[in-house]
């Protein structure tokens, strides 16, 4: 008898079709980011501690709203596997009415707080006026980035990974330009051995954040086109005003969600505002190690955009054994993934480092955190995409409880003791970030090795009712 593989290997191509367009367009936003880093690097240590201060901010906010779009992701990837096209338009309609509702309250807030978070964050004074400026201009287009958010998501709920890709290769190419531009002043430079006066703004850090403005105002135009022509989720003659039957199950998954986000999101700018305090050097290492970083999990968070969509569709057709089926071959795909971005990482972060910054303290410090936290990229790479499947299922409850209380019992507690307790440095800190990926991997595993807390309420009513049955 021919012996039968665990694996499903021809549910290889629609994973891969689902991912490798969202790797793409994240690996290029990661390349973006990577020259932005660079070109602000290049105006010295102030300027990118400056630019670096607030990110967790913008990982706060941005998760929050990334938050909402997972109920969407959801609740449509669901009615795509039942069949059922007139939910899915409903949905899209509904995500236009949130994304009014937070990009303006999103706007208000970040706004009228913008003078305060660098001092919040403990910036160095000294860089606190420009931090507060580039922070209060990368939230002038806070709608515009909803859109960009949400649209996004619900496109990729409905198969559409490729307009998206589209979309942020012209967000990115804008930015490119207008840093640019914005960021340097006149300089004459050689060009095939002709010697050309480039224009130049030389707004420095200002111009980095007008740049990246620009370029969100696009993003969120081009993704608002892309979803009211698309045939399946366009939103045209439907209804935006608000819709109970489809936002309360929306909100009912995104909610633990929003909540996961926003405390794990909190729990970075705690564990940022103790970095910052370790001084200029350790704040610009921990910018630029993030930054490099970035790059090395683009197949962790394509594959989570694939795991979610496909386990969705799949809970919406009531198909158990192929969500298990999915699962095994996501996680082998990921795992391989992983192995070889941690093996690069930890083979090239000196010269990557290099990229951004020629302060030789700052790249023997970043080196040294980017090459231990590169061992653990593939089990965070499994937690990633177990979580990815639990939310395309609606199932948010416990990856919320799990993110929460291993971000601030492992993460910000051993943090806390090691620097300023103890008075230990940034790889401590760093090592304490690694230990809380570590049990995130141990707990989701977990949830998905023991069925009935892997798959959603839906799954387990389904049992429970199929044994009264019998």
């Amino acid at each position: 008898m021919k012996r039968r593989s665990i694996f499903s290997w021809a549910l290889a191509p629609a994973i891969l079709a689902l991912a490798w367009p969202t790797m793409l367009e994240q690996f290029l936003q990661t390349a973006v980011q990577y020259i932005d880093t660079a070109m602000v690097g290049s105006l010295g240590t102030a300027a990118t501690a400056a630019v670096g201060a607030t990110t967790t901010v913008n990982w706060l906010i941005g998760s929050t709203v990334s938050a909402l779009g997972v109920g969407f992701l959801a609740i449509i990837a669901q009615a795509h596997g039942a069949g059922d096209l007139q939910r899915m338009r409903r949905t899209a309609a509904q995500s236009v009415f949130m994304t009014l509702i937070c990009g303006t309250f999103f706007t208000v807030l970040t706004l009228s707080l913008s003078p305060f978070i660098p001092a919040w964050m403990q910036v160095d004074p000294a860089l606190r006026e420009t931090a507060s400026r580039y922070f209060f201009i990368l939230y002038l287009p806070m709608l515009f980035r909803t859109a960009s958010i949400l649209f996004g998501t619900v496109l990729r709920a409905a198969g559409e990974t490729k307009a998206p890709m589209r979309v942020g290769l012209l967000v990115n190419a804008v930015n490119v330009v207008l840093n640019f531009f914005l960021i340097y002043p006149t300089r004459q430079a050689s060009v095939f051995g002709l010697q050309m006066q480039i224009p130049g703004a030389g707004l420095g850090v200002t111009g980095a954040a007008i740049a990246s403005a620009a370029a969100f105002t696009v993003g969120g135009v081009g993704l608002t086109v892309k979803l009211f022509r698309h045939e399946s989720v366009s939103p045209v003659g439907q209804s935006i005003k608000p819709d109970g039957t489809i936002l309360l199950p929306c909100l009912k998954i995104a909610f633990p969600n929003a909540l996961q986000r926003f405390g794990t999101s909190l729990g970075y700018v705690f564990f940022a505002s103790m970095v910052n305090a370790l001084g200029e050097t350790a704040t610009a290492a921990h910018t630029l190690a993030n930054t490099v970083e970035s790059a090395f999990y683009v197949p962790g968070y394509g594959m989570m955009t694939a795991a979610a969509t496909l386990a969705g569709r799949a809970y919406g057709a009531d198909d158990k054994e192929k969500i298990l089926s999915l699962a095994r071959m996501i996680i082998l795909i990921e795992t391989g993934m992983m192995l070889v971005s941690g093996a690069l990482l930890f083979a090239f972060a000196p010269q990557l480092l290099t990229l951004f910054s020629k302060d030789a303290k700052v790249i023997a410090l970043g080196a040294a955190v980017l090459r231990m936290v590169s061992v653990s990229e593939p089990f965070y790479g499994v937690s990633i995409v177990i979580e990815g499947m639990m939310q395309g299922m609606g199932n948010t409850r416990l990856p919320f409880v799990c993110s929460i209380s291993t971000m601030w019992g492992v993460r910000i507690v051993g943090t806390f003791l090691c620097t300023a307790v103890f008075g230990m440095g940034l790889t401590a800190a760093w090592g304490c970030m690694i230990a809380h990926n570590l049990c995130l991997f141990v707990l989701f595993t977990g949830f998905y090795l023991h069925r009935r807390y892997f798959f959603g309420e839906k799954m387990r009513k389904t049992k429970q009712e199929s044994m009264k049955v019998s």
